[in-house]
């Protein structure tokens, strides 16, 4: 099953187990009614700010979106295996961001923080969209550069540069020098 519809259904799952509305969902997440709908339906692919919403207007972890078993001991994801974990992107219509995002940690249960390995596309543009969410993020750049707007300040990370930053602050992690770049990225989205 495509990660966006995987995601999609699990939303819709959990959201009509709590008998939470479409309406009461995008009140208090501060989404459209229209945007719900489609990521229910696997035809937009979230980013992590509307996950990380939407997770917290139904009072569940980011995770639990992404969860894939019951596991609470270890996971273990061995080089070049997390491909077959539970990817999205926040590449859309709307937004000019290209970040794939592919889960090192779908098979923990109970889990409080969420590994990625993401690949960054360069946009046409550079008018990159900021978004916020509660929490905190570790990424480390594993190849090429990156380029971190965070709040008024610019941080050009280059291959074995780190930055931890509070989520909360608005932000946007871009490909730097027109060029692809890998990151691992650590979020923490307190629920």
């Amino acid at each position: 099953m495509a990660a966006e519809k995987y995601v999609g259904e699990k939303i819709k799952q959990i959201r009509e187990m709590k008998k939470v509305s479409l309406e009461e969902l995008a009140e208090r997440s501060g989404m459209d009614i229209a945007m719900i709908e489609k990521i229910e339906k696997g035809k937009n692919v979230p980013s992590l700010a509307p996950l990380i919403k939407i997770a917290r207007a139904l009072g569940v972890r980011l995770g639990t979106f992404l969860d894939d078993s019951d596991s609470y001991g270890p996971v273990l994801v061995r080089s070049g295996e997390h491909h077959k974990g539970v990817r999205f992107t926040s590449q859309s219509g709307e937004t000019r961001e290209h970040l794939n995002f592919y889960s090192l940690a779908f098979d923990k249960a109970g889990r409080n923080m969420e590994p990625f390995i993401v690949d960054i596309e360069p946009g046409l543009k550079s008018d990159y969209m900021l978004s916020s969410h509660e929490g905190e993020e570790f990424i480390y750049v594993l190849e090429g550069a990156v380029e971190i707007n965070y709040g008024k300040e610019i941080y050009k990370l280059d291959k074995g540069d780190s930055i931890y930053l509070d989520s909360i602050v608005l932000h946007n992690v871009h490909a730097g020098n027109n060029l692809s770049a890998r990151i691992l990225a650590v979020v923490y989205a307190p629920f």
